[in-house]
């Protein structure tokens, strides 16, 4: 759980201060254009303005890397909570709501309950596996909900018909355009896709090691589909580290630092 906090609150810094910034300038946009979503009618939010943006921007930086550093995890992680979602709100309340990040919402109003944890703390704790648990349901559901919407909004034409085809020729990259001349494989990776969003819970229900290999599996996915049109769920892929053992990982990469270190120490 300590590293996917540090993760988690650093995507925070990396997605406010480059990646999806929308909700800065929105700040300057006409409050005319500002709709409500529905958080925002129940919580009466009001329209962006510039000291509104510019201080959610900074706050949830800020608080983020006190975050980062697990002091004050509560508190702390709850100020990003607050901070990124209301950001993400002003984002999506001028325009179209992206669902990469429900998962990643999750995690920030949960990871604040578990109070310190520490890299090479090694205690059992319900709390984490509540939060773990809660992340990667949400994150499949992005998957099995994503395939539900596909049918639910566009029908089986979305499987049958020229969706990835008007995909990479919208937004596809130039290594991608011969995609265009085998339209029966863009037709075939619909399927694909679809089959796979909809089978994603049979990933609670296997073993450890072909869950593993089910996550690795997704982001290749998602690494073809960035490299083929440039569309990242980035969120989303932090959360679903929630399936790996990351414990191990640091320690392999800790083993392996300690043992290039000998020769270097030895040398000296």
């Amino acid at each position: 759980m300590a590293i996917l906090r540090i993760l988690t609150y650093a995507f925070v810094i990396l997605d406010v201060v480059w990646l999806h910034t929308s909700g800065w300038y929105h700040g300057y946009a006409d409050p005319i254009w500002y709709q409500p979503l529905v958080m925002g009618q129940w919580l009466h939010l009001p329209a962006a303005s510039v000291l509104l943006v510019e201080s959610l921007k900074w706050g949830t930086v800020l608080a983020a890397l006190i975050a980062l550093t697990g002091r004050l995890p509560r508190a702390a992680g709850g100020l990003v909570a607050v901070g990124w979602i209301w950001y993400q709100y002003i984002a999506f309340a001028y325009g179209k709501v992206d669902h990469d990040r429900g998962d990643f919402v999750v995690a920030l109003l949960l990871l604040p309950t578990l109070g310190q944890a520490y890299w090479r703390d090694r205690r059992l704790s319900e709390a984490a596996g509540f939060v773990l648990r809660a992340v990667q349901l949400a994150a499949i559901a992005t998957y099995f909900l994503s395939a539900w919407a596909k049918v639910r909004f566009g029908g089986w034409e979305w499987v049958n018909s020229a969706t990835m085809v008007r995909a990479v020729v919208r937004r596809g990259t130039p290594w991608m355009k011969w995609l265009l001349d085998v339209p029966w494989l863009l037709q075939a990776t619909q399927w694909g896709l679809f089959i796979a969003e909809m089978a994603s819970p049979l990933i609670f229900f296997v073993p450890e090691r072909v869950r593993r290999w089910m996550v690795y599996g997704w982001f290749a996915f998602h690494t073809l589909t960035y490299a083929s049109i440039t569309i990242a769920f980035w969120p989303h892929l932090v959360m679903m580290l929630a399936f790996l053992p990351l414990e191990e990982y640091a320690d392999r990469l800790a083993a392996r630092f300690s043992r290039a270190r000998r020769p270097a120490e030895r040398a000296a």
